[in-house]
Protein backbone atom coordinates (compact mmCIF):
# COMPACT_ATOMS: atom_id res chain seq x y z
CA UNK A 1 0.00 0.00 0.00
CA UNK A 2 1.52 3.62 -0.58
CA UNK A 3 2.17 5.81 1.86
CA UNK A 4 -0.57 8.78 2.02
CA UNK A 5 0.10 11.63 0.45
CA UNK A 6 0.24 14.40 3.11
CA UNK A 7 0.52 17.93 1.90
CA UNK A 8 1.77 20.44 4.42
CA UNK A 9 -0.84 23.76 5.21
CA UNK A 10 -0.21 26.11 5.42
CA UNK A 11 2.17 27.26 8.96
CA UNK A 12 3.25 23.81 8.58
CA UNK A 13 5.60 24.19 6.24
CA UNK A 14 7.92 27.01 5.45
CA UNK A 15 10.52 28.03 2.90
CA UNK A 16 13.90 27.99 4.18
CA UNK A 17 15.06 30.38 1.01
CA UNK A 18 12.59 32.73 2.45
CA UNK A 19 13.15 35.32 5.38
CA UNK A 20 10.58 34.64 8.06
CA UNK A 21 7.81 36.45 9.64
CA UNK A 22 9.23 39.00 12.26
CA UNK A 23 9.30 37.69 15.83
CA UNK A 24 6.55 38.05 17.78
CA UNK A 25 2.72 37.50 17.10
CA UNK A 26 3.46 36.77 13.05
CA UNK A 27 4.80 33.73 14.41
CA UNK A 28 1.49 32.41 16.08
CA UNK A 29 0.93 30.52 12.71
CA UNK A 30 3.70 28.54 12.97
CA UNK A 31 2.16 26.74 16.24
CA UNK A 32 -0.86 25.23 16.66
CA UNK A 33 -2.14 27.63 19.89
CA UNK A 34 -5.36 28.32 19.88
CA UNK A 35 -6.16 31.73 18.70
CA UNK A 36 -7.48 33.07 21.64
CA UNK A 37 -4.94 31.48 24.31
CA UNK A 38 -1.97 33.95 25.36
CA UNK A 39 0.95 31.28 26.38
CA UNK A 40 3.39 32.58 28.63
CA UNK A 41 4.17 29.21 30.09
CA UNK A 42 6.23 27.52 27.20
CA UNK A 43 8.64 26.11 29.40
CA UNK A 44 6.39 23.69 31.25
CA UNK A 45 5.97 21.72 28.28
CA UNK A 46 7.44 23.21 25.09
CA UNK A 47 5.11 24.44 22.10
CA UNK A 48 5.75 22.17 19.29
CA UNK A 49 5.84 23.83 16.20
CA UNK A 50 3.41 22.88 13.23
CA UNK A 51 6.39 22.13 11.17
CA UNK A 52 7.48 19.59 13.71
CA UNK A 53 3.99 17.99 14.14
CA UNK A 54 4.15 17.84 10.07
CA UNK A 55 7.52 15.50 10.32
CA UNK A 56 6.41 13.74 13.31
CA UNK A 57 3.07 12.84 11.49
CA UNK A 58 5.05 11.92 8.20
CA UNK A 59 7.66 9.40 9.79
CA UNK A 60 4.73 7.80 11.91
CA UNK A 61 2.72 7.11 8.42
CA UNK A 62 6.79 5.97 7.56
CA UNK A 63 7.16 3.47 10.26
CA UNK A 64 4.01 1.83 10.45
CA UNK A 65 4.70 0.88 6.62
CA UNK A 66 7.13 -1.55 7.73
CA UNK A 67 7.83 -1.29 11.25
CA UNK A 68 10.29 -4.08 10.83
CA UNK A 69 12.66 -1.77 8.34
CA UNK A 70 12.39 1.29 10.23
CA UNK A 71 13.54 -0.63 13.99
CA UNK A 72 16.14 -2.93 12.21
CA UNK A 73 17.54 -1.10 9.14
CA UNK A 74 16.83 3.05 9.56
CA UNK A 75 16.43 3.92 13.29
CA UNK A 76 20.01 3.71 14.25
CA UNK A 77 21.22 6.33 11.84
CA UNK A 78 18.55 8.40 12.27
CA UNK A 79 18.90 8.47 16.08
CA UNK A 80 22.85 9.06 15.50
CA UNK A 81 21.68 11.85 13.35
CA UNK A 82 20.40 13.89 16.36
CA UNK A 83 22.57 12.80 19.03
CA UNK A 84 25.47 14.38 16.79
CA UNK A 85 23.25 17.61 16.09
CA UNK A 86 22.91 17.75 20.20
CA UNK A 87 26.08 17.39 21.12
CA UNK A 88 27.32 19.98 18.54
CA UNK A 89 24.97 22.67 19.93
CA UNK A 90 25.97 22.00 23.73
CA UNK A 91 29.87 21.74 22.96
CA UNK A 92 30.50 17.31 23.14
CA UNK A 93 31.78 14.60 21.55
CA UNK A 94 28.65 12.33 20.07
CA UNK A 95 29.25 9.32 21.88
CA UNK A 96 28.80 11.59 24.86
CA UNK A 97 25.15 12.16 24.69
CA UNK A 98 21.95 9.81 24.05
CA UNK A 99 18.68 10.94 24.15
CA UNK A 100 15.72 9.51 26.82
CA UNK A 101 12.36 10.30 27.52
CA UNK A 102 13.02 13.32 29.86
CA UNK A 103 14.70 14.70 32.38
CA UNK A 104 14.21 13.46 35.36
CA UNK A 105 14.69 9.84 33.58
CA UNK A 106 17.98 11.14 32.53
CA UNK A 107 18.50 12.29 36.67
CA UNK A 108 17.69 8.61 37.41
CA UNK A 109 20.11 6.71 35.65
CA UNK A 110 22.71 8.91 36.79
CA UNK A 111 22.03 8.83 40.28
CA UNK A 112 20.98 5.33 40.41
CA UNK A 113 23.95 4.52 38.93
CA UNK A 114 26.43 5.58 41.64
CA UNK A 115 27.46 2.80 43.86
CA UNK A 116 26.63 4.35 47.49
CA UNK A 117 28.53 3.33 50.48
CA UNK A 118 27.70 4.33 53.92
CA UNK A 119 28.86 7.87 54.43
CA UNK A 120 28.65 9.20 51.12
CA UNK A 121 26.33 12.24 50.84
CA UNK A 122 24.27 13.77 47.95
CA UNK A 123 23.67 17.50 48.18
CA UNK A 124 20.23 19.03 46.60
CA UNK A 125 18.84 22.51 46.96
CA UNK A 126 15.12 24.22 48.65
CA UNK A 127 14.77 24.98 44.67
CA UNK A 128 15.49 21.33 43.27
CA UNK A 129 12.70 20.35 41.01
CA UNK A 130 10.06 18.12 43.07
CA UNK A 131 10.49 14.87 41.39
CA UNK A 132 14.28 15.31 41.03
CA UNK A 133 14.28 16.32 45.34
CA UNK A 134 12.40 13.09 45.59
CA UNK A 135 14.71 10.72 44.00
CA UNK A 136 17.69 12.34 46.39
CA UNK A 137 15.01 11.80 49.40
CA UNK A 138 13.97 7.72 47.95
CA UNK A 139 17.93 7.06 47.54
CA UNK A 140 18.38 8.24 51.26
CA UNK A 141 15.31 6.49 52.39
CA UNK A 142 15.14 2.97 50.92
CA UNK A 143 15.44 -0.19 52.64
CA UNK A 144 18.67 -1.10 51.23
CA UNK A 145 22.01 -0.70 52.06
CA UNK A 146 24.19 1.32 51.59
CA UNK A 147 22.76 4.52 50.93
CA UNK A 148 23.64 8.13 50.76
CA UNK A 149 22.51 10.62 53.70
CA UNK A 150 20.67 13.68 52.04
CA UNK A 151 22.05 17.42 52.33
CA UNK A 152 20.15 20.55 51.77
CA UNK A 153 21.39 23.82 50.49
CA UNK A 154 18.63 27.16 51.06
CA UNK A 155 18.00 29.04 48.34
CA UNK A 156 16.17 32.25 49.33
CA UNK A 157 15.38 34.50 46.30
CA UNK A 158 16.22 37.19 44.87
CA UNK A 159 19.76 36.36 45.51
CA UNK A 160 22.99 37.26 43.31
CA UNK A 161 25.18 34.88 41.45
CA UNK A 162 27.93 35.92 44.57
CA UNK A 163 25.34 35.29 47.10
CA UNK A 164 24.16 31.87 45.47
CA UNK A 165 27.79 31.34 44.76
CA UNK A 166 28.77 31.83 48.39
CA UNK A 167 25.99 30.29 49.89
CA UNK A 168 27.49 26.89 47.54
CA UNK A 169 31.07 26.94 48.84
CA UNK A 170 29.95 27.34 52.38
CA UNK A 171 27.81 24.56 52.44
CA UNK A 172 30.40 21.77 50.93
CA UNK A 173 33.04 23.24 53.56
CA UNK A 174 30.19 22.98 56.22
CA UNK A 175 29.51 19.29 55.41
CA UNK A 176 32.91 18.23 55.14
CA UNK A 177 33.67 19.84 58.48
CA UNK A 178 30.50 17.95 59.75
CA UNK A 179 31.73 14.70 58.55
CA UNK A 180 35.48 15.68 59.83
CA UNK A 181 35.92 12.20 60.44
CA UNK A 182 34.72 10.88 56.63
CA UNK A 183 37.12 10.09 54.11
CA UNK A 184 36.01 11.59 50.89
CA UNK A 185 38.32 10.11 48.59
CA UNK A 186 36.16 8.87 45.84
CA UNK A 187 36.21 11.84 43.69
CA UNK A 188 35.47 13.25 39.75
CA UNK A 189 38.31 11.77 37.49
CA UNK A 190 40.06 14.71 35.50
CA UNK A 191 40.33 12.63 32.34
CA UNK A 192 38.81 8.93 30.03
CA UNK A 193 42.18 7.72 31.09
CA UNK A 194 41.87 7.85 34.60
CA UNK A 195 42.21 4.43 36.67
CA UNK A 196 39.82 4.31 38.92
CA UNK A 197 41.14 1.06 40.59
CA UNK A 198 44.14 3.29 41.51
CA UNK A 199 43.00 5.38 44.23
CA UNK A 200 41.77 4.05 47.72
CA UNK A 201 38.05 5.15 47.18
CA UNK A 202 36.18 5.61 50.65
CA UNK A 203 33.17 8.06 50.65
CA UNK A 204 32.04 10.86 47.74
CA UNK A 205 29.93 13.86 47.33
CA UNK A 206 27.45 14.10 44.84
CA UNK A 207 25.69 17.39 44.49
CA UNK A 208 22.58 18.37 41.90
CA UNK A 209 23.08 21.70 40.58
CA UNK A 210 20.25 23.42 38.38
CA UNK A 211 21.00 25.41 35.37
CA UNK A 212 17.99 27.28 35.38
CA UNK A 213 15.87 26.55 38.71
CA UNK A 214 12.36 26.06 38.06
CA UNK A 215 10.43 28.29 40.33
CA UNK A 216 11.75 30.60 40.37
CA UNK A 217 13.15 30.41 37.16
CA UNK A 218 16.35 31.65 37.78
CA UNK A 219 19.50 31.17 35.74
CA UNK A 220 22.44 29.97 38.17
CA UNK A 221 25.98 30.80 38.02
CA UNK A 222 26.20 26.79 37.47
CA UNK A 223 29.96 26.71 35.62
CA UNK A 224 31.16 28.30 38.73
CA UNK A 225 29.65 25.81 41.01
CA UNK A 226 30.84 23.17 38.42
CA UNK A 227 34.43 24.68 38.97
CA UNK A 228 33.83 25.02 42.46
CA UNK A 229 32.55 21.78 43.31
CA UNK A 230 35.76 20.20 41.35
CA UNK A 231 38.28 21.67 43.36
CA UNK A 232 36.35 20.78 46.46
CA UNK A 233 36.30 16.97 45.24
CA UNK A 234 32.59 17.44 44.88
CA UNK A 235 30.78 15.03 41.46
CA UNK A 236 28.56 17.27 39.62
CA UNK A 237 24.71 16.24 38.13
CA UNK A 238 24.19 19.21 36.67
CA UNK A 239 20.09 19.16 35.99
CA UNK A 240 19.69 21.35 32.85
CA UNK A 241 16.01 20.77 32.17
CA UNK A 242 15.42 24.44 30.58
CA UNK A 243 18.53 24.92 29.70
CA UNK A 244 18.54 23.40 25.71
CA UNK A 245 16.85 26.33 23.46
CA UNK A 246 16.97 28.25 26.18
CA UNK A 247 20.37 29.55 27.85
CA UNK A 248 22.89 30.53 24.88
CA UNK A 249 25.96 29.22 24.24
CA UNK A 250 26.46 26.15 26.42
CA UNK A 251 29.72 24.44 26.13
CA UNK A 252 30.18 21.09 28.18
CA UNK A 253 33.39 20.67 27.02
CA UNK A 254 34.19 23.50 28.79
CA UNK A 255 31.92 23.62 31.56
CA UNK A 256 33.12 20.05 32.71
CA UNK A 257 30.54 18.99 34.36
CA UNK A 258 30.65 15.03 35.52
CA UNK A 259 26.60 14.88 34.36
CA UNK A 260 24.88 17.32 33.14
CA UNK A 261 20.91 16.89 31.24
CA UNK A 262 18.14 18.94 29.55
CA UNK A 263 14.61 18.43 27.89
CA UNK A 264 14.51 19.34 24.67
CA UNK A 265 11.01 19.21 24.58
CA UNK A 266 11.03 22.48 26.40
CA UNK A 267 12.74 25.38 24.58
CA UNK A 268 14.22 23.22 21.73
CA UNK A 269 10.94 22.78 20.00
CA UNK A 270 11.69 18.81 19.99
CA UNK A 271 8.44 16.54 20.61
CA UNK A 272 7.64 15.34 24.01
CA UNK A 273 9.40 13.55 25.79
CA UNK A 274 13.14 13.88 24.42
CA UNK A 275 15.99 14.81 26.06
CA UNK A 276 19.53 14.75 26.41
CA UNK A 277 21.60 12.69 28.70
CA UNK A 278 25.76 14.29 28.87
CA UNK A 279 28.47 11.36 30.21
CA UNK A 280 32.24 12.55 29.68
CA UNK A 281 33.88 9.43 28.54
CA UNK A 282 35.69 9.70 31.46
CA UNK A 283 32.91 9.43 33.43
CA UNK A 284 30.90 6.62 31.17
CA UNK A 285 32.35 3.87 33.46
CA UNK A 286 29.76 5.06 36.40
CA UNK A 287 26.29 4.47 33.98
CA UNK A 288 26.61 0.41 34.37
CA UNK A 289 22.88 0.22 33.17
CA UNK A 290 20.38 2.30 30.87
CA UNK A 291 17.15 2.62 33.04
CA UNK A 292 15.41 -0.11 32.13
CA UNK A 293 18.36 -2.29 31.63
CA UNK A 294 19.11 -3.06 27.80
CA UNK A 295 19.59 -5.94 25.56
CA UNK A 296 23.13 -3.92 24.90
CA UNK A 297 24.03 -4.43 28.95
CA UNK A 298 27.54 -5.85 29.63
CA UNK A 299 27.90 -7.10 32.53
CA UNK A 300 31.77 -6.74 34.08
CA UNK A 301 31.97 -10.13 34.73
CA UNK A 302 32.08 -10.76 30.64
CA UNK A 303 35.04 -11.15 28.53
CA UNK A 304 33.19 -8.32 26.23
CA UNK A 305 33.55 -6.09 29.17
CA UNK A 306 37.08 -5.00 28.70
CA UNK A 307 36.33 -4.39 24.81
CA UNK A 308 32.97 -2.29 25.63
CA UNK A 309 33.11 -1.00 29.20
CA UNK A 310 29.20 -0.15 30.15
CA UNK A 311 28.67 -0.18 26.02
CA UNK A 312 26.75 3.74 27.61
CA UNK A 313 25.89 4.59 24.01
CA UNK A 314 24.00 1.56 22.68
CA UNK A 315 22.42 0.63 26.21
CA UNK A 316 20.90 3.65 25.60
CA UNK A 317 19.97 3.05 21.60
CA UNK A 318 16.90 0.37 22.64
CA UNK A 319 15.02 0.76 26.19
CA UNK A 320 12.15 -1.29 24.38
CA UNK A 321 9.48 -0.16 22.16
CA UNK A 322 8.05 3.23 22.35
CA UNK A 323 7.34 6.33 20.11
CA UNK A 324 10.38 6.93 18.64
CA UNK A 325 9.82 10.22 16.54
CA UNK A 326 10.58 12.40 19.29
CA UNK A 327 13.88 11.40 18.66
CA UNK A 328 14.70 11.12 15.33
CA UNK A 329 13.19 14.61 14.75
CA UNK A 330 15.35 16.83 16.63
CA UNK A 331 17.20 17.57 13.21
CA UNK A 332 13.74 18.87 12.13
CA UNK A 333 13.12 21.20 14.85
CA UNK A 334 16.94 22.60 14.75
CA UNK A 335 16.12 23.50 11.12
CA UNK A 336 13.43 25.36 12.03
CA UNK A 337 15.33 27.28 14.64
CA UNK A 338 18.20 28.37 12.17
CA UNK A 339 15.29 29.14 9.68
CA UNK A 340 14.05 31.57 12.37
CA UNK A 341 17.47 33.36 12.51
CA UNK A 342 19.46 30.80 14.98
CA UNK A 343 19.88 30.18 18.27
CA UNK A 344 21.59 33.45 19.11
CA UNK A 345 19.04 35.84 17.79
CA UNK A 346 16.19 33.52 19.31
CA UNK A 347 17.69 33.95 22.82
CA UNK A 348 18.33 37.65 22.35
CA UNK A 349 14.20 38.57 21.07
CA UNK A 350 13.18 36.15 23.94
CA UNK A 351 15.70 37.66 27.01
CA UNK A 352 14.83 41.10 26.05
CA UNK A 353 11.11 40.44 26.39
CA UNK A 354 11.41 38.53 29.53
CA UNK A 355 13.14 41.62 30.68
CA UNK A 356 11.07 43.89 29.21
CA UNK A 357 7.87 42.01 29.86
CA UNK A 358 8.57 41.05 33.57
CA UNK A 359 8.95 45.11 33.88
CA UNK A 360 5.51 45.71 32.72
CA UNK A 361 3.85 42.78 34.61
CA UNK A 362 5.18 43.94 37.22
CA UNK A 363 3.81 47.55 36.70
CA UNK A 364 0.33 46.50 35.67
CA UNK A 365 0.38 44.01 38.91
CA UNK A 366 1.96 46.87 40.98
CA UNK A 367 4.95 44.57 42.48
CA UNK A 368 8.42 44.21 41.90
CA UNK A 369 10.43 41.83 39.76
CA UNK A 370 12.76 39.04 41.10
CA UNK A 371 15.50 40.34 38.86
CA UNK A 372 16.41 43.85 37.98
CA UNK A 373 19.64 43.47 36.20
CA UNK A 374 19.02 40.47 34.31
CA UNK A 375 21.32 38.57 35.95
CA UNK A 376 19.44 35.96 36.70
CA UNK A 377 17.05 35.84 33.53
CA UNK A 378 17.75 34.08 30.48
CA UNK A 379 14.06 34.20 28.62
CA UNK A 380 11.83 33.36 31.86
CA UNK A 381 11.04 36.32 34.22
CA UNK A 382 9.60 36.05 37.72
CA UNK A 383 7.18 38.78 39.04
CA UNK A 384 5.49 39.09 42.37
CA UNK A 385 1.85 38.49 42.18
CA UNK A 386 -0.98 40.76 44.12
CA UNK A 387 -1.35 38.91 47.46
CA UNK A 388 -0.71 39.54 50.56
CA UNK A 389 3.54 38.65 51.98
CA UNK A 390 4.17 37.07 54.68
CA UNK A 391 5.93 38.82 57.46
CA UNK A 392 8.91 36.60 59.37
CA UNK A 393 6.76 36.19 62.24
CA UNK A 394 3.43 36.28 61.08
CA UNK A 395 0.69 33.49 59.75
CA UNK A 396 -0.99 34.91 56.65
CA UNK A 397 -1.79 31.29 54.47
CA UNK A 398 -2.31 28.09 56.01
CA UNK A 399 -1.11 24.95 54.16
CA UNK A 400 -4.65 24.80 52.78
CA UNK A 401 -5.12 27.82 51.90
CA UNK A 402 -1.91 27.79 49.70
CA UNK A 403 -3.32 24.64 48.52
CA UNK A 404 -6.99 26.30 47.33
CA UNK A 405 -4.83 29.64 45.76
CA UNK A 406 -2.65 27.95 43.63
CA UNK A 407 -5.85 24.90 42.08
CA UNK A 408 -8.08 28.95 41.82
CA UNK A 409 -5.27 30.25 39.94
CA UNK A 410 -5.34 27.55 37.36
CA UNK A 411 -8.77 27.23 36.81
CA UNK A 412 -8.90 31.02 36.44
CA UNK A 413 -6.49 31.76 34.59
CA UNK A 414 -6.91 28.55 31.81
CA UNK A 415 -10.74 28.18 31.49
CA UNK A 416 -11.53 32.02 32.10
CA UNK A 417 -8.96 34.57 31.04
CA UNK A 418 -7.14 31.64 28.55
CA UNK A 419 -4.09 32.38 29.76
CA UNK A 420 -1.26 30.99 31.66
CA UNK A 421 2.21 31.36 33.58
CA UNK A 422 3.48 29.42 35.99
CA UNK A 423 2.33 30.54 39.80
CA UNK A 424 4.14 29.20 42.84
CA UNK A 425 4.83 29.99 46.85
CA UNK A 426 8.36 31.37 47.12
CA UNK A 427 10.34 32.69 50.22
CA UNK A 428 7.05 34.24 51.74
CA UNK A 429 4.93 35.46 48.90
CA UNK A 430 3.51 34.17 45.60
CA UNK A 431 5.19 34.88 42.52
CA UNK A 432 4.57 33.97 38.91
CA UNK A 433 7.22 32.88 36.17
CA UNK A 434 6.99 33.72 32.54
CA UNK A 435 8.17 32.15 29.64
CA UNK A 436 9.02 34.79 26.46
CA UNK A 437 8.85 32.47 23.28
CA UNK A 438 9.24 33.84 19.66
CA UNK A 439 5.06 34.27 19.27
CA UNK A 440 5.05 36.34 22.46
CA UNK A 441 4.98 40.28 22.45
CA UNK A 442 4.46 42.62 25.50
CA UNK A 443 0.87 42.82 25.15
CA UNK A 444 1.14 39.43 26.30
CA UNK A 445 2.69 40.20 29.45
CA UNK A 446 -0.11 43.09 29.89
CA UNK A 447 -2.81 40.78 29.23
CA UNK A 448 -1.90 38.21 31.64
CA UNK A 449 -1.16 40.89 33.97
CA UNK A 450 -5.15 42.21 33.55
CA UNK A 451 -5.93 38.55 34.72
CA UNK A 452 -3.71 38.31 37.37
CA UNK A 453 -5.35 41.49 38.71
CA UNK A 454 -8.59 39.95 38.83
CA UNK A 455 -8.17 36.46 39.89
CA UNK A 456 -6.33 37.48 42.81
CA UNK A 457 -8.41 40.04 44.20
CA UNK A 458 -11.26 37.59 44.03
CA UNK A 459 -8.83 35.05 46.12
CA UNK A 460 -8.85 37.47 48.53
CA UNK A 461 -12.16 37.90 48.60
CA UNK A 462 -13.24 34.05 48.62
CA UNK A 463 -10.07 32.20 50.24
CA UNK A 464 -8.76 34.87 52.19
CA UNK A 465 -11.75 36.57 53.71
CA UNK A 466 -11.27 35.13 57.22
CA UNK A 467 -7.63 35.74 57.64
CA UNK A 468 -7.01 38.89 55.48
Amino acid sequence: MPIPKLSPTPGESYDASQKPPPFGHPLKQYFALDDDYVNLNHGSYGSLPLPLIFAVNKWNYEIERNPDVFHRLTYQSLLDKSRAAVAKLIGAETDEVVLVPNATHALNIVLRNFEWREGDLLIGASTTYGAVGNTIRYLADRSEQPRPAMVNIEYNFPLTHAQIIDLFRAKIREVKHTYANVQFTDVPPLSAGFDKNAVDKKNKIVMVIDSITANPGALMPWQEMCRIAREEGVWTVVDGAHSIGQEYNINLSEAKPDFWLSNCHKWLYAKRGCAVLYAPKRNQYIIKSSIPTSYEYVSPSSPAFKEKGTNFVMQHEWTGTMDETQFITVPDALAFREWLGGEKAIYDYCHQLAMDGGKKLAEVVGTRVLDEDGELTATMSNVQLPLPVEKKRGEVYTTEQLYQINNFLKEKLLKEWKTYAAHYWHNGAWWCRCSAQVFNELSDFEYLGKAFNAVCKEAEETILKKSV
